[in-house]
């Protein structure tokens, strides 16, 4: 892959895609000219305004949880490598990207989803045609969603770090926002999935709000300096399983290793030496994270690809990739900043290595791998041409204005072998299976489709790794041996549906893959609550060296849903 050119022309495609996602008015100076307006009547119904804001993936749904996860890792990305997009000259756009999701959730205080998924996914049609329920859902105190609310919280105040040099007033507009909603979502405790139990079938909580209840303090901390918000992440580390949670993945669902890590910069930074022991616990979970990631963990490592390629599962697996190439980065700085180095279970890492393994994967993504598929969007010869997305895959609505229905999109469009007639640029795909294997059909769903969560770490990560390829210009041979090396391929599963529920039936699958385990007991908190929710395989407690008892199987295979795709139940 060039470096230098290449990665610049990466950081401003994934900035495009962001544009191809935006619902309401759009601006004079789109730059993704075959969308148009759209979305005009969101919460007309509820009398409120909440035009704005992105669709989330290959629909037309604005789920509330998954955009603020985007705006706070795209804030994340500026504070930490906004030197480096102003110098690629893609700052501007940048700020634009968080700024349209931050005015968005201004609005949307209290009515965090728009659009009723099931009837969105019946649907196959531009997002300028829409006819489906527009009908918005809000969380108060009778039915709370502290996850919900602690995301938008955290999205909120690193944003307000963002625009606090170019945009005082808005930025101290955000940090009220932020402080509002993380004071809600504490007093008002609850899965925001339990109160709009819709998102279920789409966006589920699974991993609980405690989470992002520590997220939020972690940014709003970050933004205000403010003790109060460092007291809470201490006296929360136990209660909330911010130490106690040993995690090997970071997604809009799960925030722990981002929290681990927010925490561990803290450590490193000496300036908070009576918290040491519950900071050093913080940094141990947060290395837990990072040696899985490096195959560095004596159980329970990461698995790759042959090609080399992070693997968590086979549904949109590149989210998973391009955030830990995102943290990889980050605490790599961090390190490097502290003059520290990352002790493993099977040795001590350099920084480089870190570095390292971040820029490979960055690689993989834009091509460098065995199909040779750059798999953001637009980016290279060889890209994915048929994303499964209804405003791709139609004509656009400045060619032909002629109303295209609900179905009438799966007639004429979906089904069609041709390329999309628009490209989706800067969308980064689900990506290749376990085998490095990926087909470019538009029923492919678990490949084919993007979301708004998979490009936003890049933004940062992008510029990083090419600073750390022009800085870090040596031989490493011993350690491309080390990094390149692939665990055992192990059976993929999964393949080309024809599906009209795609994306509803992809989140209800990875909802069935997570373990209902640790109900009740562990610390208390101080509202007498034990540590609950469902954790995934993959989470372990203590040390990581042992595991919670596997669950009864249930086992029940029930109808999915009207297309009559079948999946495992496992509620």
């Amino acid at each position: 892959m060039r470096a230098g050119v290449g990665i610049r022309e990466a950081l401003t495609k994934s900035l495009l895609y962001f544009e191809a996602q935006r619902s309401g008015r759009l601006p004079y100076n789109q730059r993704v000219t075959w969308r148009d307006h759209s979305g005009f009547t969101d919460g007309l119904e509820q009398g409120v305004d909440l035009v704005g804001g992105y669709y989330d993936a290959g629909d037309h749904v604005k789920f509330g949880l998954p955009m603020a996860f985007t705006v706070t890792m795209l804030s994340w990305g500026v504070i930490e490598y906004g030197e480096n997009i102003a110098n690629a000259g893609e700052y501007a756009h940048a700020l634009e990207a968080i700024k349209w999701g931050t005015d968005y959730f201004v609005k949307a205080h209290t009515s965090p989803n728009v659009g009723d998924g099931d009837t969105d996914h019946y649907c196959w049609q531009r997002p300028e045609d829409m006819t489906t329920s527009r009908q918005a859902y809000k969380i108060d105190e009778s039915r709370p969603g502290s996850d919900l609310a602690g995301e938008t919280a955290a999205a909120m105040a690193a944003a307000s770090i963002v625009f606090k040099t170019t945009n005082s007033h808005y930025s101290h507009l955000l940090l009220h926002h932020a402080q509002q909603l993380f004071e809600f979502g504490d007093k008002y405790r609850g899965k925001y999935d339990s109160s709009v139990e819709v998102v279920k079938s789409y966006y589920a909580s699974v991993s609980g709000y405690k989470d992002e209840l520590l997220w939020a303090a972690l940014w709003l901390y970050k933004a205000t300096d403010r003790d109060v918000y460092l007291k809470y992440i201490i006296n929360n580390a136990h209660c909330f399983g911010g130490i106690g949670w040993a995690i090997t993945e970071f997604s809009w669902d799960v925030k722990y290793a981002g929290v681990q890590i927010l925490a561990s910069k803290l450590l490193m930074e000496g300036k908070h030496k009576e918290h040491n022991h519950i900071l050093g616990q913080y940094k141990s979970k947060a290395e837990y994270y990072l040696c899985a990631c490096l195959n560095r963990s004596d159980n329970n490592n990461v698995d790759r690809t042959p090609g080399g390629l992070l693997y968590v599962r086979q549904w949109n697996n590149m989210q998973y990739v391009s955030t830990a190439a995102f943290l990889l980065t980050v605490y790599s700085d961090y390190l490097q900043n502290a003059n520290q180095k990352l002790h493993c279970p099977l040795g001590i890492v350099s920084v480089q290595e870190l570095l390292d393994l971040a820029k490979s994967q960055v690689d993989y993504i834009l091509g460098a791998n065995p199909m040779s598929m750059s798999y953001l969007v637009g980016f290279g010869s060889r890209y994915p041409k048929r994303v499964h997305h209804r405003g791709a895959s139609v004509v656009s609505y400045k060619e032909n204005k002629g109303f295209i229905g609900c179905t009438q999109g799966y007639d004429n469009w979906y089904g069609r072998k041709d390329p999309n007639p628009n490209d989706l640029v800067g969308a980064l795909v689900g990506g290749p299976n376990c085998q490095d294997n990926f087909r470019d059909e538009r029923g492919n769903y678990m490949q084919t489709e993007a979301c708004t969560y998979n490009t936003a770490p890049l933004v940062g990560e992008a510029t990083a790794t090419d600073k750390g390829r022009r800085r870090h210009a040596v031989a490493k041979a011993d350690r491309e041996g080390r990094r390149g090396r692939s665990l055992p391929g192990r059976a993929c599963g999964g393949g080309t549906r024809s599906d009209r529920g795609t994306t509803a039936t992809r989140r209800r699958r990875r909802r069935d893959e997570w373990e209902e385990v640790a109900r009740g007991g562990g610390e208390r908190c101080s509202d007498g609550s034990g540590l609950r929710g469902g954790r995934r395989r993959r989470l372990t407690r203590g040390n990581g060296d042992k595991r919670w008892p596997k669950p009864k199987e249930k086992g029940d295979v029930v109808e999915a849903d009207r297309e009559g795709h079948r999946r495992r139940d496992g509620e």
